[in-house]
């Protein structure tokens, strides 16, 4: 499972369906309609949140409206109910988002390499966006990200 920090609209056609699969199962284990994937560290920020399964349904309805933008035929009513004055933004690091980054970027360049070229000169520096849901702020790897040992990252902010 992988709910990507970053905005939907860096995902190719196979993200971008990946991540709504994915976060409509975590919608399902954020209300204890499935027994897999309850401890998954993915879900750690969602779950901390005050408003736990409000801030999952805006995380998917970004997905939503960049699969709409895109003309793909995704189901809207897969999306639970929520209500937008309770939401708040969850904070994401600078190096969350650019560990997610170049791990997209590995991924895209192995099976995408055109929507690799069209992300190229995207960086921190020239305005790397995240889901809408997220407000960035400084700081490291999140203490929940599982990084593989052979990548080189910046270290991770401490739990």
């Amino acid at each position: 499972m992988r709910l990507w920090s970053l905005h939907p609209c860096y995902l190719d056609r196979l993200g971008l369906v990946a991540l709504w699969r994915e976060t409509l199962l975590a919608q399902a284990v954020l209300h204890n309609e499935t027994k897999g994937y309850r401890n998954h560290p993915q879900l750690k920020r969602f779950r901390v949140h005050a408003y736990t399964g409000g801030v999952l349904c805006a995380y998917l309805n970004a997905i939503l409206q960049e699969a709409n933008n895109r003309n793909y035929k995704f189901n809207a009513a897969r999306i639970r109910p929520y209500d937008t004055k309770n939401l708040e933004s969850i904070p994401v690091t600078t190096g969350q988002l650019e560990y997610e980054w170049n791990h997209l970027n590995r991924k895209l360049q192995a099976r995408n390499h055109d929507w690799f070229l069209r992300n190229e000169n995207v960086n921190l520096e020239s305005g790397l966006q995240p889901n809408p849901i997220f407000e960035v702020i400084d700081g490291l790897t999140e203490s929940w990200e599982s990084v593989p040992v052979q990548l080189t990252h910046p270290k991770r902010v401490p739990t």
